[in-house]
């Protein structure tokens, strides 16, 4: 998987209206449509959590006592960075429209729905 940070550096962080039919148009249902986003989006938010802790880590400093409460400027910077990235669901709907997330259904599905055609 390539770097997230890269890849949404020039997206817009700011929720936009977006149009319904053209969303639903790829698949032909809109509800499929937002569940391959939603699907998509928790697959990112669970990446940047793990990659956020991961540089966190780096920085921390472990201390035995409870007193000693340090603010690590470093820790700030970084929290703040990854606060400024567009939301999971805006990057994983930027995708969406540009054809880069691969969506397959499963042969159970299309048992269901041929076993629907055949009793109509």
């Amino acid at each position: 998987m390539s770097d997230i940070k890269t890849q949404v550096q020039g997206l817009d962080p700011n929720v936009r209206a977006r149009d319904v039919h053209g969303l639903a148009g790829k698949t032909g249902n809109i509800y499929e449509v937002l569940c391959i986003i939603t699907k998509r989006s928790k697959q990112l938010a669970i990446d940047l959590k793990q990659e956020l802790h991961q540089k966190l880590e780096e920085f921390a400093v472990s201390s035995d006592t409870i007193e000693e409460v340090s603010e690590n400027k470093e820790q700030i910077e970084i929290s703040k960075f990854y606060e400024r990235l567009p939301n999971p669901v805006i990057i994983a709907t930027e995708e969406f429209l540009k054809d880069e997330v691969y969506h397959r259904y499963n042969k159970r599905r299309k048992r269901e729905e041929e076993e629907d055609e055949f009793l109509d």
